[in-house]
C-alpha cells in the first residue's frame, strides 16, 4: 500500500520522449510495462543487467538494497537498474522501448489447469487451458506471469509453439521454500483456476536472419527454446535452410527431463544437432556423456561465433558467463539473445525458473 502522503512521479524516456507515471512502491520497469512500454529487461531480479539505463535527471532508491550487479563505477556514471529502482522524484532516463513484431497484445486472462505431468523428479509440466473467446497470441520464447495473491507474480516461459492454440505448456522446477512451486507439486490438481498476464519478454526467435542458430539452455531454460524449436521445425518454411544446434546443460542425465523432444528432432531433421552437457554427472551416468559447463562446450566446438545467432536461457551465472565469453569469441551483441531467470524468486515480480 502507498505510504501516507506518497506521490507518483513522472518518468520521461530519452531520446524519444515517451512519458508515464510511476506509482509509490512501483519500480520504474513495472511502471513502464504497466503503460505498455516494453523496456529492455530479463531477470527482473537485478542480476542480469538487461535493464541497465542511464539517469539523465532525477534520482532513485533501491528499497531492497543496491543490486550487487550494479558496479560502483556504473553508479558513479549515473546508471540504474530499472527493475529494482524506485523513483525519488521525476526522472529522465536514457533507454528505448523494444518493439515486438506483430500485433501482440498483453492481456490478463483466466485459465484452467488441464494436466500436470512430472517428467522428472523436480520438474512439473503444466498444461493450461485458455478461454476460447479470443486466440492468445505470442512469439516463441516469450513468457507469462502467473498472478498470485497480494500482488505477487511468478513468470514462466511458454514451452509450446504459438500455432498450438488454446493451451499453454509451462515447465516448473521445484524450488525449496517456493510457495507457488510447492502448490504445483503438492496441492495443484486438474481443473484448478489460475490467472495470467502476457505475453511478456523480448526473448523471441528472429526468423529473418540467414545465420546458423545455436541454442544454449540451462535446466528449465529449455522451455522457451523448446517453443522456438517446435515453431521453427513445424511452422517455418525455412526450417531446413539454417543449421540449428542445441546445447542443453544440466547437472546429471536424469535432469534432461524432455530429451525425447530434442533427440526426436535430431533423428528427423538433418539440419538439427543436439548436445547434452552434464556439469555434475551422477555415479550411474556413463562415460559417453559430454561434461563441464554448457557454454564452454559451445566454445570448444565453435571458437569463432561471429557468423552465428545465439540464444541463451538459464540462470544469471550462465547468462553472465555466456555474454562475456561469447563476446570474446567474436559474437556481436546484436546476434546474442538471452533470457535470465532465478530459481529462488522471493520478490513479487522476479523471473522464476521456467
Amino acid at each position: 500500500m502507498p505510504k501516507t502522503g506518497a506521490v507518483s512521479h513522472r518518468i520521461e524516456l530519452a531520446p524519444a520522449g515517451e512519458q508515464f507515471q510511476a506509482e509509490p512502491g512501483e519500480t520504474v520497469l513495472d511502471a513502464a510495462l504497466r503503460h505498455g512500454l516494453n523496456l529492455p529487461h530479463s531477470c527482473r531480479g537485478g542480476s542480469c543487467l538487461s535493464c541497465r539505463a542511464r539517469l539523465l535527471e532525477g534520482a532513485v532508491d533501491y528499497p531492497k538494497g543496491t543490486p550487487p550487479a550494479l558496479s560502483e563505477a556504473d553508479r558513479e556514471d549515473g546508471f540504474a537498474l530499472l527493475c529494482q529502482a524506485h523513483a525519488r522524484c521525476d526522472l529522465r532516463v536514457e533507454t528505448r522501448p523494444i518493439e515486438i513484431p506483430g500485433d501482440i497484445r498483453i492481456r490478463r486472462l483466466p485459465c484452467r489447469v488441464e494436466t500436470i505431468d512430472r517428467p522428472s523428479h523436480d520438474v512439473a509440466a503444466l498444461r493450461l487451458k485458455l478461454p476460447g473467446f479470443e486466440p492468445f497470441e505470442f512469439l516463441p520464447g516469450q513468457y507469462v506471469d502467473i498472478l498470485l495473491s497480494g500482488g505477487r507474480r511468478r513468470s514462466f516461459s511458454m514451452a509450446n509453439p504459438p500455432h498450438e492454440t488454446g493451451v499453454l505448456e509451462l515447465h516448473v522446477r521445484r524450488v525449496p521454500g517456493g510457495d507457488f512451486t510447492a502448490r504445483v507439486f503438492d496441492r495443484m490438481k486438474p481443473r484448478d483456476l489460475l490467472r495470467l498476464e502476457g505475453p511478456l519478454g523480448q526473448f523471441y526467435l528472429r526468423e529473418d536472419s540467414p545465420r546458423p542458430m545455436i541454442f544454449v539452455a540451462g535446466g528449465t531454460g529449455f522451455a522457451p527454446i523448446k517453443s522456438m524449436l517446435r515453431h521453427w521445425f513445424e511452422a517455418s518454411d525455412q526450417a531446413d535452410d539454417r543449421p540449428v544446434h542445441l546445447y542443453w546443460g544440466v547437472r546429471a542425465a536424469r535432469d534432461l527431463y524432455d530429451s525425447d523432444t530434442a533427440r526426436g528432432l535430431a533423428r528427423e531433421r538433418p539440419s538439427f544437432s543436439f548436445t547434452p552437457v552434464l556439469s555434475s554427472p551422477a555415479t550411474e551416468d556413463g562415460p559417453e556423456w559430454r561434461t563441464g559447463l554448457v557454454h564452454e562446450a559451445v566454445l570448444a566446438d565453435r571458437p569463432d561465433l561471429s557468423g552465428h545467432d545465439v540464444y541463451v536461457c538459464g540462470p544469471p551465472p550462465l547468462i553472465e558467463a555466456a555474454r562475456r565469453d561469447f563476446q570474446q569469441a567474436g559474437l556481436p551483441d546484436s546476434q546474442l539473445f538471452f533470457d535470465s531467470f532465478d530459481y529462488a524468486a522471493p520478490d513479487p515480480a522476479r523471473r522464476e525458473a521456467g
